[in-house]
């Protein structure tokens, strides 16, 4: 029996999925990715910040657009101008820990109001004929895991796809993922035409091929384990289609390093860019020999020839 295809994803990732790393991610072999969480009510409002986080880098042909609200009220405001983006998909994030999040009903709050994401789900399959995901947590806490309800909710509401992130909310980021409630998920769902996807603590190529051969999902969201680290995408799928993958050297990881900032410069100018690539350039070194030492000059880096400059120190 001929294997299907898993698709490995670019998770929605605050601060870090603008259109350079997406494009790197999918150089690096990633089949899709989505925006960092925008404000359905910024969106609403037409913030010109908020609508940055939506434009495509050029020749990106699908794009699933994430957006945050704490009912359907904004996500009816901010439709038209959401569309304009032309988003492959539509995702609706009911995962985020963050307090100022949550503080307002959106996120992982909606672990807790089931029947807000529904009606938010529901307008949008009503409205488009673009598919509509929704990514979640385990529940609020451990006395209130319900996300075998909370998916039926979402799937009923015309959901395609769903993606748990296997902890909850008091969680945060903390502890492991269980995923022995991704298996349970894949299970619930078997049958009703459903894309699951898995995610949490996906830091190897074999963390993937377990929430694939273990759990049974139809894909994995690569996050934390994706920075610095694009190249987790192409290993991945080597080692689902040869059982081995190969090890990155450091020249191919300065030049995915250089590849990244070019595109950062080349989006967003060169000052910003070179202040915002810090963080991925120090996850990009993360145990590389002589990696310390350039992280100290990088950190304080204004310029392209400045990185250039503290990079060299990896070669003496």
């Amino acid at each position: 029996m001929e294997r299907r295809k898993t698709i490995l994803a670019l998770a929605p990732l605050a601060g870090y999925s603008d259109r350079a790393f997406r494009e790197t991610a999918h150089k690096c072999g990633a089949d899709l990715a989505v925006t960092e969480m925008v404000s359905a009510e910024g969106l609403a409002r037409d913030s010109e910040k908020t609508e940055d986080l939506l434009v495509r880098y050029e020749g990106e042909q699908e794009l699933i657009m994430q957006i945050f609200a704490p009912d359907a009220d904004p996500v009816r405001r901010c439709l038209s101008r959401l569309l304009s983006y032309n988003p492959s998909g539509i995702d609706i994030n009911c995962g985020c820990p963050v307090p100022k999040v949550v503080k307002n009903g959106a996120g992982s709050a909606l672990m807790k109001t089931p029947e807000k994401m529904y009606e938010m789900v529901s307008f949008l399959k009503a409205e488009t004929d673009i598919p509509v995901s929704v990514k979640f947590r385990l529940g609020w806490d451990a006395s209130s895991i319900n996300y075998l309800e909370f998916a039926d909710a979402a799937v009923s509401a015309g959901a395609s796809m769903v993606t748990l992130h296997a902890r909850t909310r008091s969680q945060g980021y903390t502890g492991k993922a269980d995923h022995t409630m991704t298996k349970r998920l894949t299970e619930h769902l078997k049958g009703k035409g459903v894309t699951v996807f898995g995610s949490g603590d996906v830091f190897t190529p074999e963390d993937a091929l377990m929430l694939v051969n273990e759990c049974g999902t139809d894909g994995v969201m690569f996050a934390r384990g994706a920075i610095g680290n694009p190249f987790i995408f192409s290993q991945t799928k080597a080692l689902l289609e040869t059982g081995s993958y190969e090890s990155v050297s450091l020249d191919e990881r300065i030049s995915t390093l250089l590849f990244h900032l070019d595109l950062m410069i080349r989006y967003f100018g060169e000052g910003l860019a070179c202040r915002e690539m810090r963080k991925h350039a120090t996850a990009y070194l993360k145990g590389v020999r002589n990696g310390n030492r350039v992280k100290e000059k990088i950190v304080s880096a204004l310029t392209k020839d400045e990185y250039l400059r503290a990079l060299e120190a990896l070669y003496q």
